[in-house]
């Protein structure tokens, strides 16, 4: 019967033995039979147990556990023969062992970050989107998804560990003392700086977008006053309830973009002290989602990657175009070197050759004397290389201009400024 176990006979059990081994006896009784009747001396062993038959039902749900070499050696003995007999049984045990194998994998389980990008691009190749999402807000898109994965997958507890924000002002470096619910909070209220230019209800404020809702609430427009104000104004400290809405807004940022065309890109959006059109402040606000979502992940020990090489290249470029405003204003205040070749606007004049390698970088060339002179290749009086993230960190403030790590070749003053005037850029 197919699944019995056959009970070995004599001569199988003779087998089982060496028979070199044993002692032989000469003559005759060596030609003795070897059985004899057993006597009132040598009583014969108890016949074997015939092993159970598994009928077949048992024997399909036993094919995961053999799949995961879970059986015990009785079951596998059953599994293994009945599946020399049964195809359909044999094909499934098959299917199993191949799942088993995906399960023994030496890849890393954290989610490859650009796989959100890939699906979605897959998605629309398929069906494209009536309302497309516009190209110069693809990296806030991206950012606030992948922080907001982030955020989902830490604990309670962790929104209440602490992180320290760094940044320049002037020639050194200043920091502040905050939760990872206090991050979410910041940007949250920096975000809203861009919900009033669309006009968009503002979460810090309470109430509906607009220049006037903010100063009637007694939010100040620059980012650090307005960040500050937020915190103090809160009867607690934040906790994970700050999510949502920050969630919320950014959702309703990339649909009001979205839905308002062309036009909405060179929409101006105040800082208080400076303004920028729409389509570089949302730009900002990735760069600054993507440094702050390192921050939160350092605190709570979780693995963060950087952006996309398309995605950082557009914020390097941003960063590179604010410089030449950026040093203008350093030398204003007197922190920098005087212009030594002032030129008309339009006019290229003396440059500096910013070369930025890795993942998105680049090249270009950073007008010294006027934010209104065209950098010029030609002009080039030094050189700056860094890697992209080192500069990434040096845009932040999360590194001193003394201290990172650059190649530099040519006038030393003019890329002391420009490596400080990058560090300025850095804020609260």
């Amino acid at each position: 019967m197919r699944g019995a176990r056959r009970i070995p006979g004599p001569r199988a059990a003779a087998d089982d033995f060496d028979l070199g081994a044993l002692p032989m006896a000469p003559g005759p009784a060596a030609r003795e039979p070897a059985a004899r009747e057993p006597g009132p001396e040598s009583p014969a062993a108890p016949p074997q147990p015939a092993a159970p038959v598994f009928p077949h039902g048992v024997l399909k749900a036993l094919l995961g556990a053999w799949a995961l070499a879970a059986c015990s050696a009785e079951e596998t003995e059953a599994v293994e023969e009945h599946l020399t007999g049964c195809a359909a049984c044999a094909d499934e045990a098959l299917r199993l062992r191949d799942a088993v194998g995906l399960l023994h994998t030496d890849r890393s389980l954290d989610l490859d970050p650009l796989l959100r990008s890939r699906v979605l691009e897959g998605c629309l190749n398929r069906r494209p989107a009536k309302i497309p999402v516009p190209g110069w807000a693809v990296p806030y898109d991206a950012e606030t998804a992948r922080l907001d994965a982030l955020l989902r997958d830490i604990g309670s507890s962790e929104w209440h560990a602490p992180v320290r924000l760094r940044w320049f002002e002037g020639e050194r470096q200043v920091n502040r003392k905050t939760t990872v619910a206090g991050v979410i909070g910041h940007l949250m209220t920096v975000d809203g700086l861009v919900s009033t230019a669309l006009g968009l209800d503002d979460p810090a404020v309470g109430g509906r977008g607009g220049s006037d809702t903010s100063a009637g609430s007694g939010f100040p427009l620059s980012p650090a006053p307005r960040t500050e104000t937020y915190w103090s104004a809160a009867r607690r400290p934040p906790t994970r309830a700050v999510r949502e809405p920050w969630r919320d807004q950014s959702h309703a940022l990339i649909r009001a973009v979205s839905f308002a065309g062309r036009g909405v890109a060179e929409l101006s959006v105040s800082y208080g002290d400076f303004a920028l059109p729409l389509q570089d402040a949302l730009l900002d606000r990735a760069f600054e989602c993507w440094v702050h979502g390192g921050d939160i992940a350092d605190a709570v020990d979780y693995p963060y990657e950087a952006p996309s090489a398309a995605h950082l290249h557009r914020m390097i470029d941003l960063a590179a175009r604010l410089l030449p405003a950026a040093l203008a204003g350093r030398r204003r205040a007197g922190l920098a070197a005087p212009a030594r070749h002032p030129v008309t606007a339009g006019s290229p004049g003396r440059s500096l050759h910013l070369e930025i390698e890795g993942s998105g970088g680049g090249n270009w060339y950073i007008a010294l004397d006027s934010p209104a002179a065209p950098g010029s290749p030609d002009h080039a009086v030094a050189q700056v290389a860094l890697d992209s993230t080192e500069f990434c960190r040096l845009i932040a403030g999360r590194v001193s201009p003394v201290d990172v790590a650059a190649g530099q070749e040519g006038d030393r003053d003019a890329i002391g400024d420009v490596l400080f005037a990058v560090a300025s850029l850095s804020r609260l």
